[in-house]
């Protein structure tokens, strides 16, 4: 049986792609309670300000917002940003812990989504824009705009 949910995006992270080129991705299980699942299937999560980091082995998701469930019991968690533990092979953990030493790097949280009845992360390695790749982009971004603009009203004008 299918899910309602399966493929469907929670939660993004929109500032990712303005302030890190992101090299490689990574799709990673997370370990969740009962109440954070349903929290989080009703969009109530936020990963804007979230980072990752390798300790011991094991890889962890800090400041992940998932709200409290409304219909949820004493089982839910006090604290909503509480660092959850990402599932990952143990190849995977090492590759990023020796790529994530690497100066300007990071591991920065891309979205979330449910694939198969499970939540998912997609997590990025990033290296961090200086403020003149951030002009350089927005500056594309604009030009292609104008584009885009100038071939349609183009196509208006030849109808």
């Amino acid at each position: 049986m299918v899910n309602k949910s399966d493929g469907k995006q929670l939660a993004q992270n929109k500032k990712a792609s303005h302030d890190y080129f992101i090299e490689e991705t990574y799709e990673c299980g997370l370990v969740l309670t009962g109440t954070e699942i349903k929290s989080l299937r009703k969009g109530k999560a936020n990963i804007g300000d979230a980072f990752a980091t390798i300790r011991n082995g094991e890889a962890f998701i800090h400041n992940m917002h998932i709200s409290a469930f409304e219909q949820g019991n004493r089982h839910n968690p006090i604290d909503p940003t509480r660092a959850r533990k990402l599932l990952l092979k143990k190849y995977e953990i090492n590759k990023l812990l020796g790529l994530s030493k690497q100066q300007g790097y990071a591991l920065v949280p891309l979205k979330i989504y449910v694939r198969n009845g499970y939540a998912k992360l997609l997590l990025g390695l990033g290296r961090g824009k200086k403020n003149y790749d951030k002009r350089e982009t927005a500056a594309k971004r604009d030009a292609q705009r104008d584009i885009q603009r100038a071939l349609r009203e183009k196509q208006k004008v030849a109808r």
